[in-house]
């Protein structure tokens, strides 16, 4: 079956009902497994929102990511990743809309979600944690991460296969940049634009072997561990998260297995 027939088909199934995850530890290891807490989705009228099913038990509160979808996408397209990183922890809230280049629906989920921690008859209250918030996206959603990444609640952006309608010169957090190797329809030479052109913050152009650009799609494969990872290290503070990305050994360094192509400019740790 080819990946965008099961794009399609996972697009056409609406799941409104809590979704489990097994529980896994979170180390450098197992990034790529299943987190610690079971999940739920929650759809809204401009954002779907993937998070820990018993947040409202929860003893801590949970970093935001926001999450721009791809041209003609909706959140289902990428339900898997969104599901991923909620088992690990995070809210996340995903525009509801095909069209996500300039964030407004992003800014808008942040807005919501601030109003939901504040609501004490909610199951969100007191449990987001609005001092940590990314942003991330894949193509368009991807570009929408970087327009979104000028806001200043923004800690840390994650653009997957960016297009070109953003200025990084406007971010003022780190950045991990993502490609494809055989992407055909945003070039890596694209991403390694925006990596050229993030000389004032910290940043990394990373280049998954043999990804095109439906890659991340459905099962995000070779995407789901070093997403989950720059995550946890930078919204959560997690050590065995930094090592992924710090050091002359980093994880994403040396890990050519996954990796065609991985650089950190000056001011990566």
């Amino acid at each position: 079956m080819s990946r965008r027939l099961r794009a399609a088909i996972c697009a056409a199934t609406l799941v409104v009902a809590p979704l489990l995850a097994p529980a896994a530890p979170a180390h450098a290891a197992t990034f790529a497994d299943p987190g610690p807490y079971a999940t739920a989705v929650q759809i809204g009228a401009v954002n779907t929102l993937y998070y820990p099913r018993d947040i409202a038990s929860s003893t801590r509160r949970h970093p935001v990511i926001v999450w721009g979808n791809g041209t003609g996408g909706a959140p289902l397209v990428y339900r898997d990743l969104l599901l991923h990183w909620a088992s690990h922890g995070f809210i996340v809230s995903a525009a509801n809309t095909p069209a996500s280049n300039l964030g407004i629906s992003m800014r808008l989920g942040i807005d919501a979600l601030a109003l939901a921690d504040a609501d004490p008859a909610g199951p969100f209250h007191g449990k987001v944690d609005l001092e940590h918030i990314g942003a991330s996206g894949h193509s368009q959603g991807g570009a929408a991460a970087i327009v979104v990444g000028a806001d200043p609640r923004i800690d840390a952006i994650l653009p997957i296969q960016p297009g070109p309608l953003a200025d990084i010169d406007d971010v003022h957090v780190p950045a991990l940049l993502m490609a494809g190797q055989y992407d055909l329809i945003v070039f890596p030479a694209l991403v390694k634009a925006f990596y050229n052109d993030a000389g004032h913050i910290p940043a990394i152009y990373a280049e998954v072997r043999g990804a095109d650009h439906f890659t991340v799609v459905g099962d995000p494969g070779p995407f789901a561990a070093p997403t989950t990872a720059w995550f946890r290290y930078q919204l959560m503070g997690d050590t065995a998260a930094r090592a992924q990305f710090a050091g002359p050994a980093c994880g994403i360094c040396t890990d050519t297995r996954t990796f065609s192509d991985v650089r950190r400019n000056a001011l990566a740790p």
